[in-house]
């Protein structure tokens, strides 16, 4: 199982009608075919708690993920780092790892969006198995969109490079001169 590490590329924080999701890319899209995106969708609460976490909010109050950071630091175990395993249906699974004081590691199985809430308040990385993202990734359409916008001016310049200054070359009658 090769895991590839990733990166938040942004959080939807949802409401009414439209679902909450966190989408995660590459870091290194090199290791992956292309640039690819991985949405999960989770819930409001999970969507605003990630967020806060990247925000680095402070909060007057330990918020329920900040209040698990808190138990694993005072317990002497750190977490290592936060992984996304499989993906059945639309359900992702994941795992916290930590590092107690005496150097074990313990997986401890999770939800994804409560992994990751973790993660951007540990600075812990986030890695997916490249199953899941054969299975459940999509393509970045932002990137697909440039690449096509670069093929249509490239197309469109060698166009222009074949011209000449006899096909603007308009007779009497209308048409071009050129034979």
């Amino acid at each position: 199982m090769t895991q590839v590490r990733m990166d938040i590329e942004t959080i939807v924080v949802g409401g009414g009608p439209v679902a909450s999701m966190v989408v995660l890319r590459p870091r290194n899209p090199r290791l992956t075919d292309g640039n690819l995106q991985l949405p999960i969708q989770i819930g409001l609460a999970e969507a605003s708690a990630i967020s806060m976490g990247m925000d680095d909010s402070t909060n007057h109050r330990p918020f329920t993920h900040d209040l698990l950071k808190n138990v694993v630091s005072e317990l002497g175990s750190t977490i290592s780092s936060v992984g996304i395993d499989r993906v059945e249906g639309a359900t992702f699974f994941a795992h916290v790892t930590l590092i107690r004081s005496d150097g074990e590691h313990i997986n401890v199985d999770a939800r994804p969006s409560d992994a990751i809430a973790l993660a951007v308040r540990t600075k812990a990385p986030i890695f997916v198995n490249s199953d899941v993202l054969e299975t459940a990734a999509y393509p970045d359409f932002t990137t697909v969109r440039k690449d096509e916008e670069e093929r249509e001016l490239k197309e469109f310049h060698d166009f222009v490079e074949t011209l000449s200054p006899e096909d603007f070359l308009i007779g009497n009658n209308g048409e071009s001169q050129k034979s």
